[in-house]
């Protein structure tokens, strides 16, 4: 697709953008031949930190490592299974 997109930290800081309190999206359909040139780097610096980073910055989950709620939990089934199956 190419559509350059990034995260925001706080719905208020998009708001102010757009002139309101809080906004959730922006999408911009067009743009001031002034500010062509600060749109320009703007997609660039958000492609470069962002979209081509994707992969990098992406969460990975610790290697399934459970909680000791977690374990807690599985241990009590287990025993409770294991006590079905005896009697």
């Amino acid at each position: 697709m190419g559509v350059p997109y990034c995260i925001n930290k706080g719905k208020a800081r998009l708001g102010r953008l757009v002139y309101r309190k809080t906004c959730i999206t922006v999408a911009f359909t067009q743009v001031n031949s002034e500010d062509t040139g600060a749109l320009a780097k703007l997609v660039e610096a958000t492609r470069t930190n962002y979209n081509d980073r994707y992969d990098e910055i992406h969460r990975h989950w610790e290697g399934n490592i459970l909680g000791p709620k977690s374990i807690a939990c599985i241990a009590k089934l287990e025993k409770a299974k294991a006590k079905r199956t005896c009697h």
